[in-house]
């Protein structure tokens, strides 16, 4: 990332009614918000990298700039290899679709070919564990179902880089435990890791490396452990 500005439109009137008495009395309509200002760092093929903050420092919209969901308004984001994301909890998934209709869109969203997702579909359906309710439309599905099915399916993906923002708050503790454990295999097998979570024993534990946040700013970069210190302080 090469100096990564991304800035957001707040609006200040819901109606047009709204709009009307503001414009009138001449306040502003909108203000702008700097979610990122300047943010320039690398990650290393085989890293795995926290993304620490508290809430509004900028580390989801970074993971989604990363994955290409947005684009920066000024500098420069490059990626080699293909990127897997666990940004948000059902994304990807259409809702009148089963579990297994799913599996095949996910995955192709993220790159997998047919072929690919044929080989994999019975480790995929194995590790969410929901195999009794695969045919099901996942509009029935809850949260925690939701959780494993793409896990599942970005785990398995042939990916070279991870991003996962906050998913492993959802699900109970032994499903919780399963995924760390694969995210450390796939760390092991060397890919790339970027982690945002609160969890900050966890992502201190899970990655060597961590980025502190403070107002669209990179405030510290350096050992997991130091920054969750330098946070805390």
């Amino acid at each position: 990332m090469e100096g990564v500005h991304k800035h957001f439109k707040l609006r200040h009137t819901h109606s047009i009614k709204e709009t009307f008495v503001a414009a009138m009395r001449r306040k502003s309509l909108s203000s702008e918000f700097k979610a990122l200002d300047g943010v320039s760092f690398e990650i290393a093929e085989g890293e795995a990298v926290a993304l620490l903050g508290f809430n509004g420092s900028g580390k989801s919209t970074m993971l989604k700039l990363i994955s290409g969901v947005l684009r920066p308004d000024e500098g420069r984001i490059l990626a080699r290899g293909r990127i897997a994301g666990l940004i948000e909890v059902g994304a990807g998934f259409h809702p009148d679709l089963s579990g297994r209709e799913n599996i095949f869109l996910n995955a192709a969203i993220l790159g997998m070919s047919r072929k690919e997702t044929e080989d994999h579909f019975d480790d995929i359906v194995a590790f969410s564990e929901i195999e009794q309710f695969i045919d099901t439309e996942v509009k029935h599905y809850s949260s925690g179902m939701f959780l494993r099915l793409a896990f599942s399916v970005a785990i398995h993906t042939e990916v070279d880089i991870l991003l996962i923002d906050e998913i492993l708050s959802v699900g109970d503790e032994p499903f919780q435990q399963k995924c760390l454990a694969r995210i450390r295999q796939l760390h092991a097998a060397g890919k790339t890791l970027v982690v945002v979570s609160h969890d900050l024993n966890m992502v201190s534990d899970l990655c060597e490396r961590g980025i502190l946040l403070r107002d669209g700013k990179v405030k510290f970069d350096g050992p997991s452990k130091q920054a969750v210190e330098v946070m805390r302080a």
